[in-house]
Parts: structure tokens; sequence; C-alpha cells
């Protein structure tokens, strides 16, 4: 039987997941070439994303399954060359998958979040495709004094804990402990940042010394191993941590997909890969794979609530 080789790469803050259909030796990820014509170039056989690191482990999982279905591109489309499928996946934050379509290293980007008006402008001819929702959830630890006594917190509570105004939970209610709060956030690059801020926070600024997580998986493992812990939870991530984290409702409108899908939980986000110009037959291929039935069901899987 043939195998999947999947290999994790951690570099800094970045992971990378080579996903390949070949046995053989790992090759190093492929800078994203300029499209044009394809049949006046060789057939490309590589596809990478960068970006979200709440989207990679999606896209990673869609792959994987891809690729142990196909192994070649001949297996894929009769048309295509007897090639190894080879996709290549680089967690390193919303910001950074806008920044390596615009550099070209890479052909798609991974976002948590809205693509702005002028990282359109900058990229120029942009496909973008929504693959499905997300939430960022207010989450505590099951064993923080606060899930005995209250579900809820309002929106003005919620603020008041990530700028510092609350440093103490009895603060934020007197009949808590005083144990200081300990707030964990994503990376001032990740998407999830920035929908918080925007949703939450407006112009006040989160407190200095919350702790910056440089994956939505890292943040949420602060919290489980943290009882004084609070922090904007990925709903997929709660929903595979399930029991190990507390997702709280705000302004008493529970982070459901019930309640996502419809816009009554506000701290919503989507989840969208973008491209400049034109995809490749290969790379069309694979995104209707993603954009298939199957795919949503693998969002669906993994937590997050598919586009359908």
């Amino acid at each position: 039987m043939k195998r999947l080789w999947s290999i994790l790469i951690c570099l800094s803050l970045i992971f990378t997941m080579v996903l390949t259909g070949c046995a053989s030796q790992t090759p190093q990820a492929p800078a994203a070439q300029e499209e044009g014509n394809d049949a006046n170039k060789e057939f490309r056989g590589e596809i990478t994303f960068n970006g979200s690191s709440t989207l990679a482990p999606v896209i990673s999982a869609i792959a994987t399954e891809f690729i142990e279905e196909n192994t070649t591109w001949d297996k894929v489309d009769s048309n295509f060359p007897d090639k190894n499928i080879s996709i290549y996946v680089s967690a390193g934050g919303s910001g950074a998958g806008v920044k390596a379509v615009l550099e070209r290293t890479t052909d798609f980007g991974m976002l948590a979040r809205e693509i702005k008006d002028e990282e359109k402008e900058k990229i120029g001819d942009v496909n973008e495709f929504r693959l499905g929702v997300d939430a960022l959830t207010i989450s505590i630890n099951p064993e923080n004094p606060l899930a005995q006594i209250r579900d809820n917190l309002t929106k003005e509570e919620v603020k008041k804990i990530f700028a510092g105004e609350y440093k103490y939970w009895d603060e934020l209610d007197s009949s808590l402990p005083h144990r200081e709060i300990v707030v964990v956030i994503r990376d001032l690059s990740g998407g999830a940042h920035e929908v918080f801020q925007n949703s939450i926070m407006g112009d006040t600024q989160i407190r200095a010394d919350a702790i910056q997580s440089p994956s939505m998986g890292a943040l949420v493992t602060k919290i489980i191993e943290n009882k004084d812990a609070i922090g904007y939870a990925s709903f997929g991530m709660v929903n595979q941590n399930k029991g190990k984290l507390i997702p709280l409702k705000v302004d008493g409108v529970e982070p459901t997909e019930e309640n996502i899908v419809n816009g009554s939980y506000k701290i919503s986000r989507p989840l969208i890969v973008v491209k400049r110009g034109e995809l490749t037959a290969p790379q069309k291929t694979f995104m209707d794979a993603i954009m298939s039935e199957r795919g949503a069901e693998i969002i669906e899987e993994m937590g997050f609530v598919p586009v359908r």
C-alpha cells in the first residue's frame, strides 16, 4: 500500500506541513510561479498554501485525503502526467498568507478574516474562495471558579478583562477568589487578533502583558493548562477539545453553529483562501475538492461551519 508522508517543520512561529504522494526524499517547498499559459510550460504538480494557523489543519486534512485517494496526478485526471501530488501547507498567520501571495512565494493565501480592500488592490487579480465560518469564543478553564457561578459575560466585561481594567477575578465578581486574570491572545499578525480588536475592543488596546500565542492551538493549550486563563478560542478548536475548556455566552448569546450562521453571535470570521490570477488545471482540481461536499464534511468534522 502506498503511504502518505507528512512532515512537520517548526521554524520560529511558522510550521510547515508537507504532504506528498512520493515516498522518497521530500523536497523543499517551491516558490509559487507566476501564472501563464499552461500549454507553454512544464506541468507543475506542487501546490502551496500559506497563512492562517486556524485554516492550515483543515487544508492539510483535505490534502491528506486527496493524496491518499490519488497519489499521482494522472489518477486525478487522465490528461495529467504521472507525477506525484505534493501539497505544502505553511501556517504563519493570515497576514503572512497575504504577504506570501503578494511576494509570489505561495500559490494560495489562507485567511481567517476578511481580506482588506487595500490588500485586494495590491494583489490585483484576486480569486477568493469562502470555505467556512469560524467564531472567537470567550473561553475559560473548566476549573476556573467563574464557571461555577456564571456562563455569561457582557461585551463590556470582556473588554475590561482584556484591557486590564479588571486584573483579578474578584474585580469581575466579588465572590471569586483574588487571583490574577491571565489573558491569552493570538500574536498580532494573526487574523484572530484583528477580528477580536474590531469586534470587542474598538479603540481600546489589549493589556500589554497579555500572553501572545503563535497559533490558535497554542492559545487553547494555554487555557487548558491554566485555570486562571481566559482567551478568545476558535469555535473549531473548542469543538476539537470538548470538555477541556468552557466557552461563555457574550451578552447572553451562546456561540453555537446556529447563532454564528444567523449573525446573532457577533465575534465571527470567515475562513477564506485567496489567489492571484487564474488557477492552473491541477490547482483548480484540488480547489474543487476543497469546495466539494466531502470538503465541507471535513471542515465540519474539524469543528467549523462550512459554506454549502
